[in-house]
């Protein structure tokens, strides 16, 4: 039974699948945010790695169900529930796992926006 392996640019092609996506430069390599925040990036070519940004929760349940695809990133950020995707993942897998994350940053933004203040600004006046 062969597996496709996933490349980069099938991440790529994935991530930027995803509504309100888009990619920028995160110390020099493709980072994808919505709404302003990163959820997603690519590890150096040569390692063949996709970077996830998870709950605690949620990179265990990854980790637990497929050792051999995620694993946390090591450091405090790892710690953090930020989880390597290796990219000999399937692509059903792979694009399971880039929504978890978008979806994760989706929530976070929405409880973020809601959270703020209501600032003065511009005052209108009734003349």
């Amino acid at each position: 039974m062969g597996i496709a392996h996933m490349t980069a640019a099938d991440f790529r092609r994935i991530a930027l699948s995803l509504k309100g996506v888009e990619e920028y430069s995160h110390a020099g390599l493709p980072a994808f945010r919505v709404g302003g925040r990163k959820f997603a990036s690519l590890a150096s070519q040569a390692e063949g790695y996709g970077n996830l940004m998870l709950t605690l929760e949620q990179q265990a349940a990854f980790v637990e169900e497929a050792p051999e695809i995620f694993l946390p990133i090591p450091g405090g950020w790892g710690k953090m529930g930020h989880t390597h995707i290796r990219l000999a993942a399937s692509e059903d897998v792979l694009t399971g796992a880039l929504r978890t994350a978008w979806n994760l940053r989706i929530d976070k933004n929405a409880k973020a926006s809601r959270k703020k203040p209501r600032c003065g600004g511009a005052q209108r006046s009734n003349r």
